[in-house]
């Protein structure tokens, strides 16, 4: 699961990273905030990610927990920062992105740090009388 997981991320936030660019600034889709450091933040992540796929399982779960982790961290950053703002004066952020990175760091933190498929609960015998 972690493994497929890591592909998706890694796939879309590279598209992301590049359709930012595309777009000159413009915001992505329409909504979402982008400049040229949150655009490379994406492309670095989402290579990151198909690299970490390319390595399997382990290293999936690892980009999954720390990018989780990060993703995390700029969501709580990003609601502090008011109306369309710079996170730590980096990057533009507005709500459509905070809410992306929410998801981002969710399903991120789900895949690496919950059970995977080929995971499961120690079987429970039940007593003999």
């Amino acid at each position: 699961m972690a493994k497929t997981l890591t592909w998706v991320l890694g796939v879309v936030l590279t598209i992301l990273g590049i359709w930012g660019y595309l777009t000159g600034g413009a915001p992505v889709l329409g909504i979402f905030a982008v400049d040229g450091t949150h655009n490379f933040v994406h492309l670095v992540s989402g290579i990151v990610g198909i690299l970490a796929a390319l390595g399997g399982e382990k290293y999936s779960k690892t980009y999954l927990q720390v990018f989780g982790v990060i993703y995390a961290i700029v969501f709580l950053l990003g609601i502090f920062t008011p109306g369309e703002g710079l996170i730590l004066g980096l990057f533009t952020s507005n709500l459509a992105d905070d809410i992306l990175h929410l998801v981002i760091a969710a399903v991120a933190l789900y895949g690496g740090f919950g059970k995977g498929k080929g995971m499961s609960m120690p079987a429970m015998s039940s007593p003999t009388t």
